[in-house]
C-alpha cells in the first residue's frame, strides 16, 4: 500500500469511529455550555470586553468542517478540499474533527444572545476550511492557499510520519510567516518525544502541547524542542458533526485550536504585529501549575507554559522582535540548505531570537482556572425566566468572579482539581452512557497519518 493509500486507510478509519459516536444521544444546551470549563478558567467574559476575534480568519486545515452547525452557522467562509479536488470541505463519513477544532475557535452558541451550545473563544472569529488530511504527508498547497485566501491564522491539529516535499512544505511556512500568518500545531497524543514529528517540528511553527483544568500538562501530550506553548486539552466539550451535534474529549488538536484561537484574539487587539510578536506575547504571560514552579523554560513538557489570553491582551509588553520566539532563522537556513533540490530534517535547536523572545517567560506564578460552573436546572414554568436571566450572564463562560489576580486570566492558585492521567497513546473509550456526549474523534497518531 502506498503513502498516500495508508494515510487515506487511516482517515476512513477515524470517520467510522465518528459515526459510530454520532449514534450516541447528545448533550443538552445547558450540559454543552456548562462543560466547557476553558471558557470560565481563562475569564471570557472579561476577554470578550477587550477582543472577539472580529475581522480575524483563522484556517483550519483538517477533515472538513460542517458549516450548517447551529453553533457555526455564519462564521464558516467558503474554502476549499485538497482530497477530492473541489470546493466543498464539507466532511464526509461522518468526521467530525475538523468542526470540533472549529468549534473551539469560533463556535458563538445559538438561541437568545447565543447562550445555548457551544462558544469558541474568539467567537466573532470566520474560519476558512480547509479539507487536507496531508496529501503524501505534506500541507504546504493548503498553507499556501490560506494565507492567499485571507487567513491571518492558520491551524493545523493533525500529525504525518513524513514528507516527500520538505522543501515546499519548509518555503510554505516561511511564506506564511513573510505574509503575516501564524502557523499553530499540535504535538500529537502519544506521550512521546515529538523532535521528529511532522508538522509540528517544523521551525517557524506553533507546536502546542496539552494541560488539563489545573493546568498540568497531560500524560498522553507529546513533548520535545517543539514545544512553545500550552493550551487545554482535557475533557473538551464542543461542536461535532450533525445539526445539534457536540462531543467531548482530549487531545492536544483542542490545545492548538485555543492557541489559534488566542492569536486571534491578539491580531484582532494588535492587528500590526507580526506572527512573532503575536506569540511573544503568549508567551511572555505563560504561566505553569504550582507543581512546576521553578521549572527552567522552555520546558519540553510545557514550552514556556500554558495560554492566559486576558494577560497576553491586557498586559504592557513590548512588541521586541519580528519573528520573536519563533524558529525563523533556523527556517531561513533549512530552505537554504534544500535549495540544491536534498531535502534535509529541520534542527529542533532554538534560535537565538527564541532565546531573546523568552526573556521575560519566567512570568509563571501559579496559575489556574476558575471555579467550575454549576448546572442551571429549573423544572418549574415560574423559574424560567429567572434561569434565562441567569444563564445569560452566566453561560458566556465567566461563571463565578476568579480569587483577586486570579484564574487562568492572571494569576492565583489553581482551584480547578488537577484530571486523572490518561496512561498510554488513544486510550480506547467506552460508548458513552444514555444522555452522555459522544466521544470526540482523537488527532491521527503520528507515524500512521
Amino acid at each position: 500500500m502506498s503513502f498516500t493509500q495508508a494515510l487515506r486507510a487511516v482517515g476512513a478509519a477515524a470517520a467510522a469511529g465518528a459515526l459510530l459516536f454520532a449514534a450516541a444521544p447528545t448533550a443538552s444546551a445547558d450540559q454543552v455550555r456548562d462543560g466547557q470549563w476553558p471558557l470560565s478558567a481563562f475569564s471570557a467574559d472579561k476577554i470578550w470586553k477587550v477582543a472577539t476575534g472580529k475581522g480575524v480568519t483563522v484556517a483550519v486545515i483538517d477533515v472538513g468542517v460542517d458549516a450548517s452547525h447551529p453553533d457555526l452557522k455564519g462564521n464558516v467562509l467558503a474554502g476549499k478540499d485538497f482530497e477530492s479536488g473541489d470546493d466543498d470541505p464539507s466532511p464526509e463519513g461522518g468526521a467530525s474533527h475538523g468542526t470540533a477544532m472549529a468549534g473551539d475557535i469560533a463556535a458563538h452558541g445559538h438561541g437568545a444572545n447565543g447562550a445555548e451550545g457551544a462558544k469558541g473563544l474568539a467567537p466573532e472569529a470566520k474560519i476558512l476550511p480547509i479539507r487536507d488530511t496531508g496529501q503524501d504527508g505534506c500541507f504546504a498547497q493548503s498553507i499556501r492557499y490560506a494565507v492567499d485566501n485571507g487567513a491571518q491564522i492558520i491551524n493545523i491539529s493533525q500529525g504525518v510520519s513524513s514528507c516527500v516535499d520538505e522543501p515546499a512544505e519548509l518555503q510554505a511556512i516561511s511564506y506564511a510567516n513573510d505574509k503575516g500568518v501564524a502557523i499553530v500545531v499540535s504535538s500529537g497524543n502519544e506521550g512521546e518525544n515529538a523532535d521528529n514529528m511532522l508538522p509540528v517540528s517544523y521551525p517557524g511553527v506553533v507546536g502546542v502541547g496539552a494541560v488539563d483544568t489545573g493546568g498540568v500538562i497531560w500524560g498522553d501530550s507529546n513533548y520535545g524542542k517543539p514545544l512553545l506553548l500550552a493550551a487545554p486539552g482535557v475533557d473538551i466539550v464542543t461542536t461535532s458533526t450533525g445539526s445539534t451535534g457536540y462531543s467531548k474529549g482530549n487531545g492536544t488538536s483542542d490545545s492548538a485550536a485555543y492557541v489559534s484561537a488566542a492569536l486571534a484574539l491578539l491580531k484582532q487587539k494588535f492587528p500590526d504585529l507580526a506572527p512573532g510578536q503575536l506569540v511573544n506575547r503568549l508567551v511572555k504571560t505563560a504561566g505553569l501549575p504550582a507543581s512546576a514552579k521553578g521549572t527552567s523554560l522552555p520546558d519540553e513538557h510545557y514550552g514556556y507554559g500554558f495560554i492566559k489570553p486576558y494577560s497576553a491582551l491586557t498586559e504592557n509588553i513590548p512588541a521586541g522582535s519580528k519573528n520573536g520566539p519563533l524558529r525563523i532563522d533556523e527556517l531561513n537556513s533549512a530552505i537554504a540548505k534544500d535549495k540544491g533540490g536534498t531535502a534535509s530534517a529541520p534542527s529542533s535547536s532554538s534560535s537565538s531570537e527564541a532565546a531573546s523572545g523568552s526573556s521575560d517567560s519566567s512570568d509563571s506564578s501559579g496559575m489556574s482556572p476558575g471555579v467550575i460552573i454549576g448546572i442551571v436546572a429549573g423544572a418549574l414554568v415560574v423559574l424560567v425566566i429567572i434561569v434565562v436571566v441567569v444563564r445569560s450572564k452566566k453561560n458566556n463562560g465567566s461563571g463565578p468572579p476568579p480569587p483577586p489576580g486570579g484564574g487562568w486570566g492572571g494569576g492565583g492558585q489553581p482551584q480547578y482539581p488537577a484530571q486523572q492521567q490518561y496512561p498510554g497513546a488513544y486510550p480506547q473509550q467506552a460508548p458513552p452512557a444514555p444522555g452522555s456526549y459522544p466521544q470526540a474523534p482523537q488527532q491521527p497518531p503520528y507515524g500512521q497519518g
